[in-house]
């Protein structure tokens, strides 16, 4: 294809933050997920990404600059809002999107690998934690969010 650039896989922190803000600029303006973000979870963008770059970096690097809980986060979230099977199917169609617009290679693999071992694995704490819940997809509504 003429001017199109090859795509390399993630090498270094800069590639993580990179991922992490796409990722973000695309689901917190997502009609589906985007509200957690900003109406339930009123997310610092700036304060968030290198934390969550420090986890991918952490996963994907070998660097091992994250030492917070990814968990309790999202149990926190799940208290405020239900976070449904079809918000984790949502968050992890974004997710390999923004990989595969951006990077290319075993560790691009590796992180949505990874993303669907972390969001299955939460989804199944997170039932847990509410024994007889329906947490099925149903109930996941269109919200608008972004410019308009």
């Amino acid at each position: 294809m003429e001017g199109a650039t090859e795509l390399h896989d993630i090498e270094t922190r800069e590639d993580c933050e990179r991922l992490v803000r796409a990722f973000y600029a695309r689901a917190m303006t997502d009609p589906i997920i985007g509200f957690i973000f900003t109406d339930v979870a009123h997310l610092d963008l700036e304060a968030h990404v290198p934390v969550i770059a420090a986890f991918w970096e952490t996963v994907l690097l070998g660097a091992k600059t994250y030492t917070g809980g990814a968990f309790g986060p999202h149990a926190d979230l799940n208290a405020k809002v239900p976070l449904r099977s079809g918000h984790f199917e949502r968050w992890l169609v974004l997710w390999g999107r923004t990989v595969d617009e951006l990077f290319a290679g075993e560790r691009a693999t590796a992180a949505k690998a990874h993303a669907i071992r972390v969001a299955y694995a939460f989804h199944r704490r997170l039932e847990a934690m509410a024994p007889g819940a329906d947490v099925a997809a149903a109930g996941l509504t269109v919200t608008r969010h972004g410019p308009q």
